[in-house]
């Protein structure tokens, strides 16, 4: 893939190793001299341009890019260009990263965002998910379905362990898309058994949630 990253800050030269390691082709834009530091991603492309110009962005090939990344440390930098590189270009994959909490709320598909990262929200959801059992953590949003990636470990006590997973009614709208057992992923299967300390990992819409938890551990409803 090509992949456009506007920010090209220490956030955004991480995401560039990470993707170029997985084989993509990835450019870098920020408007500040001092963050272009080619040395840092060499074998990234990169652009000294202001990523919310129209003009920055048609130089960087936004017409044949398939995924933008928004990785600035301002939100209202992040919403504008994946404002511009969806309905200017209409890229078929933007990725914004909220930098403050309370601007959440904004990153969704009115403002031509995808999937938006809160590194705040996610850290707190990793560390309940690391402390918590029986408790339902809800991992991320996916902004154009509003389904939730949500995360569960099964107490020894919920009602499902040792039921197989196809004899479960799940929620509406609800999927298993994970069971991590001894710190190994499955991909369950109808036949698979739950057991107690199982990681279950979900993707529900929010009105589905309440049901989720009270199926899996009601005890903590």
């Amino acid at each position: 893939m090509r992949i456009v990253i506007a920010g090209a800050g220490s956030v955004g030269r991480s995401i560039a190793g990470e993707l170029l390691a997985n084989g993509h082709q990835v450019l870098l834009i920020d408007r500040d001299p001092s963050a272009i530091r080619v040395s840092s991603v060499p074998d990234a492309q990169w652009l000294l341009a202001d990523a919310c110009e129209i003009s920055s962005l048609a130089e960087a090939g936004l017409a044949e890019c398939d995924v933008v990344v928004a990785a600035s440390g301002d939100d209202k930098v992040n919403l504008v260009v994946s404002l511009l590189a969806k309905t200017e270009y209409g890229v078929p994959r933007t990725v914004a990263r909220v930098n403050n909490p309370r601007n959440e709320w904004m990153f969704d598909e009115a403002w031509g965002v995808d999937v938006a990262v809160s590194t705040p929200r996610l850290m707190t959801a990793l560390v309940e998910e690391a402390v918590s059992i029986g408790d339902l953590v809800r991992i991320f949003t996916f902004q154009q379905s509003q389904a939730n990636m949500v995360e569960l470990t099964l107490p020894s006590d919920a009602p499902v362990v040792g039921t197989m997973v196809g004899d479960i009614d799940w929620p509406e709208d609800t999927v298993l898309v994970a069971i991590i057992r001894s710190d190994r992923p499955i991909a369950p299967s109808r036949h698979d058994t739950l057991e107690a300390n199982d990681e279950l990992m979900f993707i529900t819409v929010p009105e589905s949630e309440e049901t989720l938890q009270r199926l899996l551990s009601p005890a903590k409803v």
